[in-house]
């Protein structure tokens, strides 16, 4: 086993060490600023929509491109801090994607938003950069609730939902990529002297093409399934949410983007309980009874806005069924809820079951995560195209959540019981 905990952070210590915490809340940190930064073309690209008058289709691919690259990053990025160390490669990538996003100011044209878009997509892959690190500092036990809570640094989404539209009106959207890229430089100071030496640092990382020897564990595959499912989920619908809020119920984009957070809030903040619930009745029961969850909501959502004429003996009578916007709030907060859960169930199944090579699982599995996320606002815009009904976003999502069910409950479910204590290395079938 490479050198993973050094002297004061032994896997079975009982207490856990200051710098642990520091490690932690600086990653926190640094993955919210990343995270808010890969969001915000979900909000500035309501006003691009209109600037460059972009089609559905074009409007998915606009607010998709940087989570392509934040999805093809991970993978690298998860390589590299196994052999770097989490501390300069967080660093490195805080600084460097300062300058893309500051780029973005000067755009006028499509092609230009979605090339800039590629590079500052990278900072989404600081994902598989501060798992593995932060894991490194805790011991098994209290893994999940680590990872957990450095996976709410996703909160980003949400605090991108109220600080982009405000900047936005108040100085205009060509201001928000500038004062972001000054977070992003400011955050990698206070990183840099809050963190610590990756214990980690310094193994033997291989090269790519070994790493993908690591897809021929079956195991891989069933965890890229699910995180391609709550964390794919999440991110398209934080990116989604707030253009269909303004054009389904038509609000402003500021109250749709607080609605919108109603989602991405939960989806965000609760990861930390996902995990401790992980940590406490295992990985596999958080993950198939939170993807149950997501299927009635979504099966709720899909929905269309329908007119019914009623033939009745005096006449007819007309009914409208739709759903009200107070209902569209709880099912999406219900929804950002097991979601929430499920991706921290997801990563709690990594670090029992490959502790010594999180970094290029951790990679692999945000890797597929990612592209569920880039593939989801692409497909939704194509669907509008040529089904022009809102609520096929969520009909699509159903499908999937549908699929993913049936091939969890035969790759193991029927086999493993889904009550009782945490089961050792995530609970899940040999």
């Amino acid at each position: 086993m490479t050198r993973q905990l050094n002297a004061g952070s032994s896997p079975d210590a009982q207490t856990i060490p200051l710098r642990a915490w520091s490690v932690l809340f600086a990653s926190t940190l640094a993955f919210m600023v990343c995270f808010v930064v890969w969001m915000m073309f979900g909000v500035l690209g309501v006003q691009l929509r209109a600037d460059l008058a972009l089609n559905n289709f074009e409007f998915g691919l606009l607010t998709a491109t940087p989570v392509l690259t934040g999805a093809v990053m991970r993978l690298p990025l998860g390589i590299w801090t196994d052999r770097f160390g989490g501390r300069v490669v967080m660093t490195t990538l805080l600084v460097v994607c300062a300058v893309p996003v500051y780029g973005i100011s000067y755009a006028t044209q499509l092609w230009q938003f979605l090339v800039i878009g590629l590079f500052l997509g990278c900072v989404g892959a600081s994902f598989a950069v501060g798992t593995p690190y932060v894991a490194r500092f805790f011991p098994p036990k209290r893994r999940g609730f680590a990872m957990g809570f450095f996976g709410a640094g996703t909160v980003g989404a949400a605090v991108n939902l109220f600080v982009t539209p405000s900047l936005e009106a108040a100085y205009g959207w060509r201001f928000v990529p500038r004062a972001y890229a000054v977070a992003l430089l400011v955050t990698a100071v206070i990183f840099w002297f809050a963190a610590a030496r990756d214990p980690g640092a310094g193994a033997k990382g291989g090269s790519l093409v070994a790493s993908f020897r690591t897809l021929r564990d079956p195991r891989v595959w069933r965890l890229c399934q699910y995180y391609s499912v709550t964390f794919g989920g999440f991110t398209a619908l934080s990116l989604w949410i707030p253009q269909y809020l303004t054009r389904e119920y038509g609000i402003s984009l500021v109250a749709a983007s607080a609605f919108a957070a109603g989602f991405s809030l939960p989806g965000s903040v609760l990861r930390a309980l996902g995990g401790a619930l992980s940590d406490r009745f295992g990985a596999h029961s958080v993950t198939w009874r939170g993807l149950w969850i997501a299927w009635v909501c979504l099966f709720l959502l899909s929905y269309p806005a329908t007119d019914l004429v009623i033939h009745t003996i005096d006449g007819t009578a007309q009914l409208r069924i739709a759903m009200p916007l107070a209902g569209f709030v709880a099912l999406t907060f219900v929804l950002g809820v097991v979601f929430a859960f499920g991706m921290a169930s997801t990563f709690k199944y990594v670090a029992d079951d490959f502790p010594d090579s999180m970094g290029v699982v951790t990679g692999i599995v945000g890797l597929a995560g990612g592209l569920g996320g880039f593939l989801l606002p692409v497909l939704w815009g194509a669907l509008l195209e040529f089904i022009p009904v809102r609520t096929t976003c969520f009909m699509l999502l159903y499908g999937i959540v549908w699929v993913s069910l049936i091939l969890l409950y035969v790759s193991g479910v029927r086999r493993i019981p889904l009550t009782g204590a945490a089961q050792p290395a995530g609970g899940e079938a040999r």
